[in-house]
This record gives structure tokens, sequence and C-alpha cells, in this order.
């Protein structure tokens, strides 16, 4: 076992090399393409390194998750909710059983931690 340090990584991040995941699901316009870098892995908690490109899409949070945004830019809005912009440096919290849209404007780039 491995213990990966993300403060180490994070220097890198906003340039590391991306595996391509495919078309997002939660996509509701055009296909959006995703990449990313799975840094660590424990069932269903999970950390590391997310990219998607610009579109809408829907979610609906099984578990909770802390985001990172390196670069890009998107609007979230939680169902009967006011709508927030979320940008690169920015940090955001998504509990479980949160529902929503988030409406990427441009190529976004996160750092995750699933739980």
């Amino acid at each position: 076992m491995t213990t990966p340090v993300l403060t180490s990584l994070l220097p890198g991040a906003a340039e590391a090399e991306l595996e391509d995941w495919g078309p997002l699901p939660e996509a509701t316009g055009d296909p959006m393409a995703v990449h990313g870098l799975e840094l660590w892995v424990d069932g269903t908690k999970s950390a590391g390194i997310w990219q998607c490109s610009a579109g809408p899409s829907y979610w609906r949070q099984e578990e909770n998750e802390v985001i990172y945004v390196l670069s890009g830019r998107m609007t979230v809005t939680l169902d009967g909710g006011d709508a927030v912009d979320v940008g690169a440096g920015d940090i955001a919290v998504f509990p479980q059983g949160w529902a929503g849209t988030w409406v990427i404007h441009e190529t976004l780039r996160k750092v995750y931690v699933v739980f």
C-alpha cells in the first residue's frame, strides 16, 4: 500500500497527464469528455484529479464530495436553491443527498475527495 500525498502533487496537478474516462453519464446536453487520474481508492471512497469539458449536467450525490478547482469555471444550482459560481481556487462541498445542476462554462479541472 502506498500513501499518496496530495500536497506534493498539487503543484503539478494542473498539468498532470490524465486518462480518458469517456463521456460524462450525467450530461444533459451534448456529450461531455471526462479525463481523470485516481490517486487513491478504498471501496466507494476515492481521491484524485478530474477534468470535464463544457456543458450542462445533473447530479445526485450518493456520497460526500469535496473539491478544489484548479482551473475552469462552473455554476452549480441545488434543486430549489440559488445558483453559485465556482471557479479556480474555490473549494466546494457536495454532501450526500445533494441534487442539482452543474453548468461547466469552460473545461474544469478539480482535485476531488469522495467519501
